[in-house]
């Protein structure tokens, strides 16, 4: 017989709390097991910022040095992010960042653990967690870094490609915009490539101060 139950998602581990701190979220996010991912990665990698953030970054997955570190964006396309919000004149430390999945998804090659894409799945069973950071958060202003940060909050149907820098009021935040991950940069063909998508990311980012004003 057909199993037509639908998958599970976090819900169920979220605080009892109608309106629960992202401290609690922390915390709670820790045991959850709503899908496979938890036994690849080594642990819940949940966002970080100040719980009064105006700004929230959302990327796709912690990577193998976020996973080991247990913080989100401290391998190296964060340390490319960080660089890129300074040079947008915009203060990382009052920036919360977090991911759409919140445990490390890879396969073995050789001796290094290598990412790989999440799937709707598990996509939608970590969605409760970010539902509820933006919930608590209440951030004027999200950007979604790459596909998969922002077909799990603007749609399936949405593509960085097209609307890559387009600011769209949303049910999440009065100002939503979506443009690369930060790692596609390090994927850059050639050094000149890499040097104008860092400009136009930076270009981005920096849309986000006039839209605190």
């Amino acid at each position: 017989m057909i199993d037509r139950r639908p998958p599970e998602d976090a819900s169920r581990f979220l605080p009892s709390d109608p309106h629960p701190s992202l401290a609690a979220l922390r915390a709670a996010a820790a045991e959850c097991t709503a899908c496979p991912l938890h036994l690849l990665g080594t642990q819940t990698v949940f966002g970080e910022g100040p719980p009064k953030a105006k700004v929230m970054l959302v990327g796709e997955q912690p990577g193998d040095q976020e996973d080991r570190a247990g913080h989100p964006f401290v391998g190296p396309a964060g340390k490319l992010l960080d660089g890129a919000l300074e040079a947008a004149g915009i203060d990382r430390s009052l920036v919360y960042v977090t991911n759409a999945v919140k445990h490390f998804k890879w396969v073995q090659r050789g001796k290094r653990r290598i990412h790989s894409k999440p799937g709707a799945r598990e996509i939608r069973a970590c969605h409760p967690w970010l539902a509820a950071e933006i919930a608590a958060l209440r951030p004027a202003v999200i950007v979604c870094l790459g596909a998969t940060a922002a077909q799990a909050l603007l749609g399936r149907e949405f593509r960085v490609s097209r609307q890559r820098g387009e600011v769209f009021a949303s049910p999440h935040a009065p100002h939503v915009m979506a443009t690369v991950h930060p790692s596609a940069l390090l994927r850059a063909p050639d050094q000149a490539t890499r040097e104008r998508e860092l400009r136009r990311f930076i270009d981005e980012l920096a849309t986000i101060t006039s839209l605190l004003e």
